[in-house]
C-alpha cells in the first residue's frame, strides 16, 4: 500500500486503533505525548517518533485520537494567531490533498470549525468517532459514525475497515459527532437504570447473576446487560471484574454527556434523562472516581458494607 498514515494520540483507543492499521498492511508512523504510550505501540511493531511533525514526514493521511475539543482544535488550528502565533497548526503547514480523519469525541460545533478551515486550505476531512469500547479498538470491531462529504468518506473508508467492522455516514461535517454524543447518553442512561435494577436486586436478596440473566431475557434487556456488566463476578473480562480498571472512563463519559448538553442546549432539545445521567457521574467522579470505568457507577448506588 503506497499510502503513509501520520497517527496522532495513542490512549487506550487510539494504540490499538494504530496497531491494527499497521497489522492491515498500511506504512503507520505514530506519536503521543507520553513516552509510554509511544513504547506500548512500538512494541507492537509500530513505528512511533516524539513529535507530530515527525509522524507527517511524508505522510498522505492524518488521523488523529484526541481527548477533547480544545486538543482537536488546537492540533490543527493552532493558538488562533495564524503565522505570528508559536503554534499555527497542522492546517497551516499540510500539503493540498491529505485525507485527515478525526476519530475524536468533540463537540459537532468544533468539528465543523476544523473542517470549515481544513476545506478553506484544499484539504479533506472527516469526523469519525468511534464507538465499542477499548475492546473493540483491540479487536478491530469499532463502529464508526461519520461526518463529511460523500467523496471524503469514501477515501477514508479503507482506513476505517481496517479499524471497524461498521461504518455509518452520518451526514456532513459535525455529524458523527452528533450521532455520538447522542449514543454515548444513550450508554450513560442504560448503564445507570441497569446498576440500579441490579442493586435492588441484590439488597432484596438475589443474586446478581440470576438477575442478569433473567432481566437479558426479558423487556429491561440493554447493552449493559449483554456485554458489560457493572455488577462485580457476574461478567468475565469486564471492567467490573477487575476493580473497574481499564474500559472508558467516568471522567470521559462526563465530558461526552456535556458534549449532549452542549449539543441539546443548541438545538432547544430536551434530555431530562440525559442531564440527570450528567450530575451523577459528575457526583460519581467528584467523589475521586472519575479515573474507573464508567460502569462503576453503581458504586454511587450501592449500600455500604457494614
Amino acid at each position: 500500500m503506497t499510502d503513509k498514515i501520520a497517527f496522532i494520540g495513542l490512549g487506550n483507543m487510539g494504540g490499538p486503533m494504530a496497531v491494527n492499521l499497521h497489522k492491515a498492511g498500511f506504512a503507520v508512523t505514530a506519536t503521543d505525548l507520553s513516552p509510554a504510550a509511544r513504547a506500548k505501540v512500538a512494541d507492537e511493531g509500530v513505528a512511533v517518533v516524539a513529535t507530530a511533525a515527525e509522524a507527517l514526514t511524508g505522510a498522505t493521511v492524518v488521523i488523529s485520537m484526541l481527548p477533547a475539543s480544545r486538543h482537536v482544535e488546537g492540533l490543527y488550528l493552532g493558538d488562533g494567531l495564524g503565522a505570528t502565533g508559536s503554534n499555527p497548526g497542522l492546517l497551516a503547514t499540510l500539503p493540498a490533498g491529505i485525507r485527515i480523519i478525526d476519530c475524536s469525541t468533540i463537540a459537532p460545533a468544533s468539528a465543523r470549525k476544523v473542517a470549515a478551515a481544513a476545506e478553506a486550505r484544499g484539504l479533506s476531512m472527516i469526523d469519525a468517532p468511534v464507538s465499542g469500547g477499548t475492546a473493540g479498538a483491540a479487536a478491530g470491531t469499532l463502529t464508526f459514525m461519520v461526518g463529511g462529504a460523500d467523496a471524503c468518506v469514501e477515501a477514508a473508508r479503507p482506513f476505517l475497515q481496517a479499524m471497524g467492522r461498521n461504518i455509518f455516514h452520518a451526514g456532513a461535517s459535525g455529524a458523527g459527532q452528533v450521532a455520538k454524543v447522542c449514543n454515548n447518553m444513550l450508554l450513560a442512561i442504560h448503564m445507570i437504570g441497569s446498576a440500579e435494577a441490579l442493586n435492588l436486586g441484590v439488597n432484596n436478596g438475589l443474586d446478581a447473576t440470576v438477575l442478569s440473566e433473567i432481566m437479558k431475557q426479558s423487556s429491561g434487556d440493554n447493552w449493559s446487560l449483554q456485554k458489560y456488566n457493572p455488577m462485580p463476578g457476574v461478567m468475565d473480562a469486564v471492567p467490573a471484574s477487575r476493580g473497574y480498571s481499564g474500559g472508558f472512563g467516568s471522567d470521559l463519559m462526563l465530558k461526552d454527556l456535556g458534549l449532549a448538553e452542549e449539543a441539546a442546549l443548541a438545538s432547544g432539545s430536551a434530555i431530562p434523562l440525559g442531564g440527570l445521567a450528567r450530575n451523577l457521574y459528575a457526583a460519581h467522579s467528584a467523589g475521586g472516581s472519575g479515573g474507573l470505568d464508567f460502569s462503576s457507577i453503581i458504586q454511587l448506588l450501592r449500600k455500604r458494607e457494614a
